[in-house]
């Protein structure tokens, strides 16, 4: 039985900082309606074929790429087993990430990884599938019809998609920006991102590209204690893997959004806090 962790969207409380005046406040309102009731969503459960414990292995001869989120934590922050990372990101027509959002990216990894023989990075443009909405399984289909960059017994690899259309799992509360759903997978939904940037005093694409990548790989490195095990108690249990400081990379709800909207607003990308970088170099990483 697959079970799957959906990050849910955020609560608003109905308080707004009066310091706002009262245009401000229904335009940061509209933002937060637009922007923190989104969700991320990751795969809870090991997508092994049946018969084939190793997730299908690797055609390259390195470890299965099918794997269960967070069961590749420690491989990726370690440089013990994996001296090398290699990330293929492919991407539809049109949503191509911004060089920003790679340049981030990279900063973000080469900060948290032990890789000794570096990290390097692939883009690479796809056919659209041509649909209007994806389910998780449609999207492991396309990985398994597109990635060509394969761990070895040396070099971990990583695939990310960047897609158009849109999640099934979306509701009129709530959109889904990114989801982490294999052991070394992540999909974007660059069209839902653009959608929101779009938006009045909505953040850059780059800002939202780069936090969505970075907190899905996030849960690729095991956070929070999805293969990456909790140093101190930080974990939001009731909302599944996500860390309970509301200025951290891998928050995801709060009672009240204001603080996250004037943290998005001010263009800002959120990093991890205190608690999960113990975690991660306590799994091997820095």
């Amino acid at each position: 039985m697959k079970t799957y962790d959906y990050c849910r969207a955020f609560r608003y409380s109905g308080k707004v900082n009066p310091k706002i005046p009262s245009m401000r406040k229904f335009q940061y309102l509209c933002l937060f309606l637009l922007l923190l009731a989104t969700a991320c969503s990751t795969d809870a459960m090991d997508d092994n074929p049946a018969g084939d414990p190793s997730g299908n292995g690797s055609p390259d001869g390195g470890p299965g790429y099918r794997g269960a989120v967070g069961e590749s934590a420690a491989d990726l922050l370690s440089g013990e087993t994996f001296s090398g990372l290699s990330l293929q990101l492919l991407y539809v027509e049109g949503m191509r990430p911004t060089q920003a959002t790679v340049d981030n990216f990279q900063d973000f990894l080469r900060e948290r990884l032990n890789k000794p023989d570096g990290i390097s990075l692939t883009l690479q443009e796809i056919a659209s599938p041509g649909q209007d909405v994806y389910s998780t399984q449609d999207i492991r289909e396309l990985e398994d019809e597109v990635r060509t960059l394969f761990s070895t017994t040396d070099n971990l690899a990583v695939c990310g998609i960047f897609l158009d259309g849109s999640f099934e799992g979306n509701t009129e509360s709530g959109s889904v920006l990114g989801i982490a759903y294999r052991n070394t997978s992540f999909v974007v939904f660059g069209e839902t991102i653009r959608e929101f940037s779009g938006q009045p005093l909505a953040p850059s694409t780059t800002v939202l590209e780069t936090t969505v990548v970075n907190h899905e790989f996030g849960h690729l490195l095991g956070l929070v204690n999805a293969g990456t095990p909790l140093q101190t108690q930080h974990q939001d249990t009731e909302h599944g893997r996500h860390c309970t400081a509301e200025d951290c990379l891998m928050y995801w709800t709060a009672e009240t959004g204001e603080g996250l909207v004037n943290m998005i607003s001010g263009g800002n990308v959120p990093s991890l806090d205190a608690a999960c970088l113990q975690d991660l170099q306590a799994n091997g990483g820095r």
